[in-house]
């Protein structure tokens, strides 16, 4: 039960149509059940959406497909959306048997099945990509914020090493509520962006480089070094983080 299914339930005994009583059990139901259900292996937290407006979502590496299974059975059954990240098309098959509505995407690595009430976003949350390697850790990014319930666009391989490309579509920068920037190699992007819009930015550093880029340390560097202002930094490869921080922010939007 999130705000807006309480919110609800109490319009309905406003104007007669629930009884307090049936109201009141309803409540006491879910709260007997919040705020976690514990699986042995994992202890499931089903009232993360009416903290933080989203689900718990399922981090895939490190877990058996059996647990992953598990866990996305129990979080649809409650009701809610399911996101699980950085999974294969094996563990997808796994989820899908069980779950048919359940849905691979394959550029981010990601399985999603939407349902119950989602609260959209007030504006367009935009990812950028410096290059196409980078696309994996932009699409997490992207499905991510669309589950939460925003308009996202895309605007890949406008890296800085053509800079025509970017300045090309300008437009779509400024008219984005949040940019998302997600950026290998030197990590420059971020700042150029910075540089361009009044939106806030969020960068994303990539372990897609040559030697002396570390892994992603480098751009990470970069990024936390940036001259623009208002540019904010999420770890190496976090797609999923940098999405979570821009609905956030295009939430609190006026």
């Amino acid at each position: 039960m999130n705000d807006r299914e309480l919110r609800a339930l109490l319009e309905e005994v406003k104007r007669g149509t629930l009884s307090p009583e049936t109201a009141e059990a309803r409540v006491l139901d879910y709260v007997r059940e919040a705020p976690f259900e514990d699986l042995g292996f994992a202890r499931v937290d089903h009232h993360r959406v009416v903290r933080q407006g989203f689900p718990e979502v399922i981090f895939g590496p490190g877990k058996t497909t059996e647990q992953v299974v598990t866990i996305a059975e129990r979080i649809v059954a409650h009701g809610h959306s399911l996101l699980v990240t950085r999974t294969t098309e094996e563990v997808f098959e796994a989820i899908r048997a069980r779950l048919p509505a359940a849905q691979f995407h394959c550029g981010a690595r990601a399985v999603t099945l939407r349902q119950g009430d989602v609260r959209p976003g007030r504006g367009t949350v935009l990812v950028a990509a410096a290059g196409t390697s980078d696309l994996p850790v932009a699409d997490e990014a992207a499905v991510t914020a669309e589950m939460m319930g925003n308009a996202v666009d895309r605007l890949y391989d406008v890296g800085v090493a053509g800079l025509h490309r970017l300045l090309a579509v300008r437009s779509e920068l400024r008219q984005a509520r949040v940019v998302i920037v997600v950026a290998g190699m030197d990590g420059a992007l971020p700042s150029v962006v910075g540089g361009l819009v009044a939106a806030p930015v969020i960068a994303v550093p990539t372990s897609i480089g040559y030697g002396a880029h570390l892994g992603g340390l480098a751009p990470l560097l970069t990024m936390l070094n940036s001259c623009a202002p208002g540019v904010l930094v999420v770890n190496i490869d976090n797609g999923y983080g940098a999405a979570v921080a821009a609905c956030r922010i295009v939430a609190r939007s006026s």
